[in-house]
């Protein structure tokens, strides 16, 4: 299957549920057992301010595929900006999603590994 023939909203709405995997998973390793204690702790990652900061800290390691699908994502049309986040931190953290979901989809999971380390370096188990 053609990946790039996919929306890239649909790439966005998939790599945001793989981000808040990783996150959620990240946050149970690291000890966080109870679930206000991880919901208030993912919620430091998962706002678009956020995954827009995150997105800095991969922006120089993205390869030509994954650079093109972020720049479908963040060009893609937005109308549900929300009032935490401007209009640049939004649409660079629906490019962002829009990477993870393509490397999903792909089956790319070392990729997948690799770039949320850079991008949540305060994530890492190791």
């Amino acid at each position: 299957m053609d990946f790039f023939q996919i929306g890239a909203h649909a790439l966005a709405y998939l790599g945001d549920s793989v981000l808040e995997v990783l996150i959620r998973e990240r946050l149970i390793l690291s000890g966080a057992q109870k679930s206000a204690k991880l919901n208030s702790e993912a919620l430091k990652y998962v706002t678009a301010v956020n995954q827009a900061r995150a997105f800095a800290n991969i922006e120089g390691v993205l390869n030509e595929d994954e650079a093109q699908i972020f720049r479908r994502g963040k060009n893609s049309s937005h109308l549900n900006i929300p009032k935490s986040a401007s209009a640049l931190e939004y649409k660079t953290a629906t490019g962002f999603e829009a990477v993870f979901g393509y490397l999903h989809l792909s089956g790319k999971n070392e990729r997948i590994s690799e770039l949320f380390n850079l991008a949540y370096p305060e994530l890492n188990l190791n």
